[in-house]
């Protein structure tokens, strides 16, 4: 019912160009909430043991991905 209400109008509720900001914000969002975890996690591992260095580097930059394949779907779609 609801979507039926949303398409009822003569233009679109949301254009691609909001989609996509939307898309790249929220990836953002959750890129800055996982880092903020892991980032502490990985600065107090890394003072503990300097061996945990690579792996630490590693998972600190992985939920950047998030970012990167927002950016990617951006392009893909239009």
């Amino acid at each position: 019912m609801a979507a039926f209400a949303l398409q009822q109008g003569s233009s679109p509720v949301l254009e691609n160009q909001g989609a996509a900001a939307i898309a790249v914000g929220l990836g953002a969002l959750a890129t800055g909430y996982a880092q903020r975890g892991i980032g502490s996690a990985a600065v107090g591992a890394v003072a503990e043991d300097d061996d945990v260095f690579v792996p630490a580097l590693i998972f600190t930059a992985l939920p950047e991905t998030l970012v990167i394949i927002a950016f990617v779907t951006i392009f893909i779609a239009q």
